[in-house]
C-alpha cells in the first residue's frame, strides 16, 4: 500500500525528509521587527516552514471575571485568558508583511487559525494549508470549515482521546480533500520528556492512514530527533530569539542554534532510516578486505594433509569463506604452499 503523504510547498510523507516548522506564536512580545527577526532566524537555522496563530482574544474567550477564565496553574497561572490572548496574539495587518518576508526566505508559512473568519481570511493571503491546535480539535465547525479549503490540514492531538481524534479525521475527510496530518503532542508547558509516549505516534498512523509527526514542547532537540526515528514526518517547534527575554512561550521554545540543531538532527536521523533494503552500503567497500577467510598458517609441502593445525580463518579476506574449513580439513595440498599464503580451491588436490 502506497505510504501517505500531502503537499505542502513539497510533498511531506516517509519517504521525504522532515518538514521542519517554526512557531512563531506570542515570541514576537509585542514587536513586528521581532517578528521579522524570527521570520530570519527560522530560516537561518534551516526550518522548511513558519507558523503564526490567527486570533484576537474576543474569538478566544470572554473578558470575564469568574474564576473560569483565570489560570489557576501551570506557566500562566494567575492571568486572565483575556489578559493572555490579548497579549499573545498576532495582529492581523501584521500578517501579510510576515508571509511576505517567510517567503522570500524561503520559508513555506501559513498559521492556526481560531476562527472561521480567520480561515476565510488566511485563504485570501494564500496559505498552502491549515493547523489545528490540539485545544481546537474538538471543534468540528472550525475543522470542518478548514477543510472545505481543500487544502492540507494538520491537526494536533494533544488531550484527544481516541474517539475524539476518529471523529476530527471523519469530520475533515466529509469536507475536503486536502489531505491530513496528526502530530503526536503533549500539551505541557514545557513537556516532560518522560511523558512524550512516542509510540503513540505509532498507534495514530496505522489507525488513521494519515502522515504522522510531533508538535513538541519539550526542551531541546532529543523528542524531535527520536520522532523522526519512529517515522514522524513533521516537528513543530516553538522559537524565540533568546529565552531569556520571557513572555507567555518562553519557557518551552527553542533558541535559534537550538533549532538548527533540531533541523541538522532530524535531517540526519532520516538519512540513517535508510531504506530496509539487504543491499550493502559503499562504505563497507574498503573493509571487506579485511572480513576472515582461510589462510595456510605454516608451510604445507606439496601432497602434504590440510588439517586445522595449518589452516585458520583469520583476517584478511582474500582466501576462501571460512564456512570451506571443515570441507578442507583431511584433502591435500596440490602443491607446496608457503605459509600466508591465502587459500584457494586450485591449491588442493
Amino acid at each position: 500500500m502506497k505510504a501517505p503523504s500531502i503537499e505542502i510547498g513539497r510533498p511531506i510523507g516517509i519517504g521525504h525528509e522532515p518538514f521542519v516548522i517554526a512557531e512563531l506564536s506570542a515570541n514576537h512580545l509585542g514587536s513586528l521587527e521581532r517578528a521579522h527577526a524570527i521570520v530570519d532566524a527560522a530560516a537561518d537555522a534551516g526550518c522548511h516552514a513558519l507558523k503564526l496563530q490567527t486570533f484576537t482574544p474576543a474569538t478566544m474567550t470572554l473578558d470575564n471575571e469568574r474564576a473560569d477564565f483565570h489560570i489557576p496553574e501551570g506557566p500562566w497561572k494567575g492571568r486572565s485568558l483575556w489578559g493572555l490572548y490579548d497579549e499573545a496574539h498576532t495582529p492581523w495587518d501584521w500578517h501579510a508583511a510576515l508571509f511576505e518576508h517567510a517567503r522570500q526566505r524561503g520559508l513555506v508559512v501559513f498559521s492556526t487559525p481560531f476562527d472561521e473568519d480567520a480561515i476565510e481570511q488566511l485563504d485570501k493571503l494564500g496559505v498552502p494549508a491549515f493547523k489545528i491546535a490540539s485545544f481546537e480539535l474538538v471543534d468540528l465547525e472550525l475543522i470542518a470549515s478548514a477543510a472545505r479549503t481543500n487544502k492540507p490540514l494538520i491537526m494536533s492531538t494533544g488531550m484527544a482521546s481516541d474517539a475524539e481524534v476518529a471523529e476530527a479525521i471523519e469530520v475533515a475527510r466529509s469536507h475536503g480533500n486536502g489531505g491530513i496530518a496528526l502530530l503526536h503532542c503533549i500539551s505541557g508547558y514545557p513537556a516532560p520528556i518522560e511523558q512524550t509516549n512516542l509510540r503513540r505516534m505509532d498507534t495514530l498512523a496505522l489507525h488513521h492512514a494519515v502522515v504522522v509527526g510531533v508538535s513538541d514542547h519539550s526542551p531541546g532537540a532529543i523528542v524531535p530527533v527520536a520522532a523522526v526515528a519512529r517515522g514522524a514526518s513533521i516537528i513543530e517547534k516553538h522559537l524565540t530569539l533568546a529565552r531569556s527575554d520571557g513572555g507567555p512561550d518562553a519557557g518551552f521554545s527553542l533558541e535559534p542554534l537550538e533549532m538548527a540543531e533540531v533541523v541538522r538532527g532530524c535531517s540526519l536521523a532520516w538519512q540513517a532510516l535508510g531504506d530496509g533494503s539487504s543491499a550493502r552500503p559503499r562504505a563497507e567497500l574498503g573493509s571487506r578486505r579485511f572480513r576472515r577467510s582461510l589462510y595456510v598458517t605454516h608451510d604445507v609441502p606439496a601432497g602434504s594433509e590440510l588439517t586445522r593445525g595449518n589452516v585458520r580463518a583469520i583476517r584478511p579476506g582474500f582466501g576462501l569463506p571460512p564456512r570451506e574449513l571443515p570441507a578442507i580439513v583431511g584433502r591435500r595440498a596440490r602443491v607446496a604452499i608457503e605459509r600466508g599464503t591465502p587459500l584457494s580451491w586450485d591449491l588442493i588436490a
